[in-house]
């Protein structure tokens, strides 16, 4: 089951995404760490309506396969804007109000929120790309503007001041800010590890999620663009039921556990998933609805323990860094995970077009395994002394 060249040009454009990930990550996070949370936020909110336009220009006009690429870029630019400024302003927020409740509850909700609208946006994205391919992106382009609004009216920069930004003195605050990086990021024994979580997690996440879609038909042996929607539903579905299920699992009070060690849990199970669905795909001789149905149980099984360990890993990571740094130490989080996915889809890609898709699944599974000892080393770092850190 060869996934041919397809495959391999989808990773090429995703890996433009993320190059535009990484070339804007940490200027981008000076903007938020100095004008402000909401300010990154809005400009994020534009560049995606652009580039989302552009993605439509690109297929109506014809443009090829490096327009697209060049969109990819742009698009990049929109998401990191938006990577540290939007959980350095909800737990600013928190600080501010007094919240004394646990915060990966706080993270759980938005998760459910965001698979929410992610069940409803991909089952009505499948049904409209079934119709014609440009109408998702157009949709799309219109919400961002609703956002962009809402935004405008409604978000406060609760907990945080911000101070202008002169152009002559950008070069001098991106120094500041890349200093306070390498002190609250890199050299603190929490922070370290977690961040190279993020490295090990970009080498297959976003391969996985994409290739997906396309593994998923392979199975079936049809091309029907709506299977990939209900898909990539279902899998919000299941990351709902894991949000749901985080207070349960963390606990409260004496009881609680240690998000170190719920989180290496986690990351074993992940990559147990990923390999079984490698599996199904390599010992599958003929496709249809049987082996399909199979992967999607794993799938489905995967979306719950993601959920489950994106809140507490939010919460984790902001728990050990200040205020004042937050989005930039987010954004050098993000920037490894934007590393990871660099190196990680075209290498992927490359594995699935000469291979198939199931081996580069099962490369990606013993990847991810790399991340219980990381895990394990962040808890040795919370148990040494607070000078030590």
């Amino acid at each position: 089951m060869n996934a041919g060249l397809d495959i391999l040009q989808v990773m090429l454009v995703n890996t433009a995404f993320t190059v535009g990930q990484i070339i804007f990550e940490i200027p981008t996070g000076v903007v938020a760490d100095t004008v402000g949370r909401k300010v990154s936020f809005l400009l994020g909110n534009l560049t995606l309506f652009i580039s989302t336009l552009l993605y439509v220009a690109a297929a109506l006009l014809g443009w090829g396969f490096w327009a697209f690429a060049g969109a990819s870029v742009i698009i990049g630019l929109g998401f990191t804007f938006q990577t540290g400024a939007v959980d350095a302003w909800l737990v600013d927020a928190l600080d501010h109000t007094g919240y004394e409740g646990a915060r990966e509850r706080v993270f759980a909700w938005g998760g459910m929120i965001s698979g929410s609208t992610m069940l409803v946006g991909t089952l009505a994205g499948g049904f409209l790309g079934q119709i014609d391919l440009a109408w998702p992106y157009v949709v799309r382009a219109v919400l961002l503007v609703g956002c962009f609004v809402a935004a405008l009216v409604m978000m406060q920069d609760l907990g945080f001041t911000p101070r202008p930004l002169r152009t002559s003195e950008f070069g001098a605050e991106a120094r500041r800010i890349f200093d306070a990086g390498v002190r609250y990021g890199w050299r603190n024994r929490v922070v370290r590890p977690l961040l190279f979580v993020s490295l090990v997690g970009g080498l297959f996440g976003m391969y996985g999620f994409y290739s997906w879609q396309r593994f998923a038909l392979d199975l079936l042996g049809k091309e029907l663009i709506w299977v990939s929607g209900v898909l990539a539903a279902a899998a919000a579905l299941a990351s709902i039921v894991g949000n749901v299920l985080v207070a349960k699992i963390m606990r409260s009070g004496d009881d609680r556990r240690s998000a170190w060690s719920v989180l290496a849990a986690c990351s074993a199970l992940l990559a147990l998933f990923v390999a079984a669905m490698g599996a199904v795909g390599l010992f599958t001789r003929t496709p249809g609805v049987a082996p399909l149905l199979v992967a999607s149980a794993l799938w489905m099984g995967w979306g719950v323990v993601f959920g489950v360990v994106g809140p507490i890993r939010q919460t984790y990571l902001n728990e050990h860094v200040p205020s004042a740094q937050r989005a930039t130490v987010l954004s050098l989080d993000a920037f490894f995970g934007d590393i990871g996915g660099a190196t990680g889809q075209p290498a992927l890609g490359w594995m699935a077009k000469a291979w198939s898709i199931p081996i580069s699944w099962l490369v990606g599974a013993v990847v991810m395994l790399l991340s219980v000892p990381l895990y394990r080393a962040a808890g040795r770092g919370e148990e040494a002394p607070e000078s030590e850190r």
